[in-house]
């Protein structure tokens, strides 16, 4: 984590100093409420900025939410905006360089907003240890963390400490690079690849194991796009391995009975979303529409802060219908980040033009 920290705190000043794209926002479609929230995070803020994606869900309104690997605060700002006065922010970092950034302009950005409280709380610490710096447990109802995780060797320890604190219902949504295979010791141990995020990759299927070992439910994939490499010398230590940036949520959920297949309505109560809820790279809900759902989604349904935005009920029972209403078959469930990633670049339309997420499609030159 020392080299991490120098990399970020000492040899990054801007984020025009990385080598390459890897931890850097391409140019895509960002929704309009979130292009006018970053607009009014201050310059030195953004400039400071090294995250791989923008990691922004859904229903916000009133949320606790941790950032994981804060750095100097954009993303926490901009959510401080969404959550509004009522909710909270945490950012968390463990370059102490970044958090003192971050922490400069708290009483300008809540000027700017126009609110009484600040809402925002940044902190020095490490990701893996959140109840050293006094994170409670079941505390927040969102953790996002935005290319990141992959930073810390023990990625179990951060999931645990994750699930802690999140209420039950909440979710951890985050943004991260993922390897095709487990990495050799060649590409965890180089120092640009471990600085740019490819050296702590995880291997993609892991990350499922980790969850059900924890006790989240199954990994959500929301978006993915390969990472391309086109340094001589970055490709000879990679070789066969591949690298994508991708998305997903991890629901922690109370234990209940077990659940079922159901039948869902969208009420399109969601602020920005009325028309439709893109969830994931494998359902959107359209306002008024019939869709049945397998299991998992049905108890992520019921019971997150979704629940109140969906009518519910068991295969079989009569729903109420509206003209234009149709119910649609269920499908197969992507979960392979690789093969999402793959026929987004050849289909170009898996983004959702309404959730910012995902790491980019990154190209190193």
């Amino acid at each position: 984590m020392a080299s991490g920290q120098t990399y970020y705190g000492q040899v990054l000043k801007k984020s025009g100093d990385l080598q390459t794209s890897a931890c850097v926002t391409t140019a895509r479609l960002v929704p309009r409420h979130i292009q006018e929230a970053l607009r009014n995070v201050h310059e030195e803020v953004t400039l400071r900025y090294y995250g791989c994606g923008l990691v922004i869900p859904e229903c916000l309104e009133n949320c606790w939410i941790l950032d994981l690997g804060s750095g100097s605060g954009r993303d926490c700002y901009a959510l401080s905006q969404l959550v509004g006065e009522t909710g909270h922010v945490t950012g968390i970092d463990m370059t102490e360089s970044q958090v003192e950034v971050a922490k400069k302009y708290i009483e300008y950005h809540m000027e700017k907003y126009g609110f009484q409280t600040p809402n925002v709380t940044f902190l020095h610490g490490y990701i893996e240890k959140l109840e050293e710096i006094g994170i409670k447990d079941e505390s927040y109802d969102i953790v996002i963390s935005n290319c990141v995780i992959n930073l810390v060797p023990d990625k179990q320890a951060v999931l645990q400490e994750v699930y802690r604190v999140l209420k039950h219902g909440g979710e951890l949504y985050f943004s991260d690079v993922y390897a095709s295979l487990e990495l050799p010791e060649e590409i965890r141990t180089h120092k640009i690849l471990w600085g740019e995020c490819l050296g702590g990759a995880l291997y993609w299927k892991d990350l499922a194991v980790l969850a059900q070992k924890i006790g989240f439910c199954p990994p959500r994939l929301v978006t993915a796009n390969l990472i391309t490499v086109q340094n001589k010398e970055l490709e000879r230590v990679i070789g066969d391995c591949r690298f994508v940036s991708a998305t997903f949520r991890l629901f922690k959920l109370p234990k209940t009975g077990p659940a079922e297949r159901c039948q869902v309505i969208y009420n399109g109560g969601i602020t920005r979303h009325e028309k439709e809820l893109i969830f994931d790279a494998n359902f959107t809900f359209k306002e008024g529409e019939i869709i049945e759902v397998d299991k998992e989604t049905a108890a992520i349904l019921k019971n997150s802060r979704f629940a109140k935005d969906f009518l519910i009920r068991p295969i079989g029972e009569m729903l109420p219908t509206c003209s234009g209403c149709s119910a649609l078959e269920s499908k197969g469930i992507i979960t392979d980040p690789f093969m999402l990633a793959g026929q987004s670049d050849s289909m170009k339309s898996r983004c959702s033009p309404d959730v910012a997420g995902g790491c980019c499609g990154i190209t190193y030159s």
